[in-house]
């Protein structure tokens, strides 16, 4: 492989990324409808709650790949293979360990989930099932991380994307086949979240030794110095991934074990479209990883803060338009989506939601921790963070009245604070530039979310958008006018060139 990021593959991993959101936009929208219809609210909520889980399940496996992410990067372009065999084989060797240590932890959960969590009366034994089906199939993605990584460091997105959109696919329709020929049950669904996990981990080892030859699985390559190098990034990753997962997956935990079943069912309703505006963001950012690593691994520092500064800028401002219409529309979106007895989430979807102009544009700048090896600060204050906010997450709901409001509300102050003040600073500190240089790139994508928000809720108001041909053409409007305007009056040369390199030739040769 030579050196550098091929620019022929950026626009294949664009539309891989694309594809995989498409695929998820599309399962996210349709199936949650489908387990309320045919499971009911409470039953749904069980659902997210068990995924939720998967976090804290592969919290040392997924922080190892992250660390194996950056030496095998580095390695491969710099076409020293047996340093990337020695990485490769170190990190293959030491997640299987680490997986097999999590199995009794996994089998313990899933028996006792019934127990530590609110589960819907006559649901305990399908729980059980549930957990074990969508655990397991993690811990099996989590093993083929192995194999995935090295797609990742070949910056082949494209397969990557390949192997998570086999994945989710075969899961829905397995669930869909299962729920046609029997009584629909959490059984049924994470039995096919494990048919699912097994044969996304065929595909993603077969992609891997057709991309990879020079990466072989050798006993003798395992090297105890590696390994302390790799644990040594990743048990800081570990810390982090703790304080991440504190923000992001224990809302479900929270509201279900304080206010049951039922109340969990109706905020995983709303936090949908937060998981669905995150999958937007990631599809974006995971483009830029591999340049950023790359010009990192070719000392190209300069090219590498530029990228980086653009990349921060366009992501909230592509994440504006759909926050902003998600934000303004939020009570027909749901009627229309759902079934108007529940547009009362819609302050909720608000809460969850808004935030998120910041919290997702700063993406890009993970990259620059991770290829500098800075991760430790990082981890230790989104820790402390993540603790309060499972802290205030618990003190808003339960001792205010607000009941899952003030778990929502909680994620919002303390993500936000770490966002918007430490991330864009840390980053600029790594790299030895101006302060304000991130910070004054976050500015125009928080004003266009509000624009847009604000105008949208104005139309919904006005013209009382109730069926989907309507929002479609309401969200339509709004997304053609802001997209037109976006072009000319706010990016620069560089970052419309930066844009456009992302995308295919055909399309790019029709763009001016």
């Amino acid at each position: 492989m030579k050196g550098g990021v091929s620019k022929q593959q950026l626009p294949r991993n664009l539309v891989g990324n694309l594809a995989y959101f498409i695929v998820n936009l599309m399962i996210g929208l349709l199936l949650v409808p489908y387990f309320v219809s045919t499971l009911g609210v409470a039953a749904y909520g069980i659902i997210p709650l068990a995924t939720s889980l998967n976090g804290y399940v592969g919290l040392f496996t997924q922080s190892l790949n992250t660390a194996v992410a950056r030496f095998l990067t580095v390695d491969l372009q710099q076409e020293n293979y047996d340093s990337a065999n020695k990485t490769f084989n170190t990190a293959f060797f030491g997640v299987s360990g680490i997986i097999l240590a999590m199995v009794p932890v996994v089998l313990l959960i899933s028996v006792f989930a019934p127990t530590i969590f609110d589960v819907p009366s006559g649901q305990e034994s399908g729980a059980i099932f549930l957990f074990l089906g969508v655990n397991g199939a993690f811990l099996l993605r989590s093993w083929s991380g192995n194999f995935t990584v090295s797609l990742f460091a070949y910056n082949r997105l494209d397969l990557l994307n390949l192997v998570n959109i086999v994945n989710v696919v075969i899961q829905v329709l397995l669930i869909i086949l299962f729920f046609s020929i029997a009584q629909p049950s959490l059984t049924l669904i994470g039995l096919a979240y494990l048919i699912g996990g097994v044969t996304a981990s065929i595909l993603a080892i077969v992609l891997s030794r057709r991309i990879n030859p020079h990466l072989k699985v050798r006993l003798s390559d395992f090297t105890p110095s590696r390994l302390r190098e790799l644990t040594g990034m990743g048990g800081w990753v570990v810390v982090n991934q703790i304080g991440s997962l504190l923000y992001r997956n224990i809302d479900l935990i929270v509201v279900n074990m304080f206010f049951g079943a039922l109340a969990g069912g109706e905020y995983a309703i709303a936090l949908q479209w937060v998981i669905l505006l995150r999958a937007i963001a990631h599809t974006l950012a995971a483009v830029n990883t591999p340049i950023i690593l790359s010009y990192y691994a070719r000392d190209k520092i300069k090219p590498l803060i530029k990228v980086s500064k653009s990349a921060v800028k366009l992501m909230g401002l592509l994440m504006a338009l759909p926050i902003g219409l998600v934000c303004g529309f939020a009570p027909s979106l749901l009627g229309i989506w759902i079934g108007e007895e529940y547009s009362f989430l819609a302050l909720l979807m608000v809460v969850l939601t808004g935030h998120l102009t910041v919290n997702l544009a700063v993406l890009p700048l993970f990259s620059i921790n991770v290829a500098y090896n800075r991760v430790k600060i990082p981890g230790i204050l989104t820790l402390i963070m993540g603790a309060g906010n499972l802290l205030l997450a618990i003190a808003l709901s339960v001792y205010t009245g607000w009941g899952y409001f003030g778990v929502a509300v909680a994620a919002a102050i303390t993500l936000t604070l770490k966002n918007a003040l430490f991330t864009p600073w840390y980053a600029t500190r790594i790299l030895k530039i101006p302060a304000n240089t991130f910070t004054n790139s976050m500015l125009p994508g928080i004003i266009a979310t509000v624009a847009i928000a604000g105008i949208a809720a104005v139309l919904n108001m006005t013209f009382q958008v109730t069926t989907l041909p309507g929002l479609i053409i309401a969200g339509g409007m709004i997304g053609i006018a802001y997209l037109a305007a976006l072009w000319p009056f706010s990016l620069d040369e560089f970052e419309r060139a930066l844009f456009l390199s992302y995308l295919p030739k055909k399309i790019r040769r029709n763009v001016k």
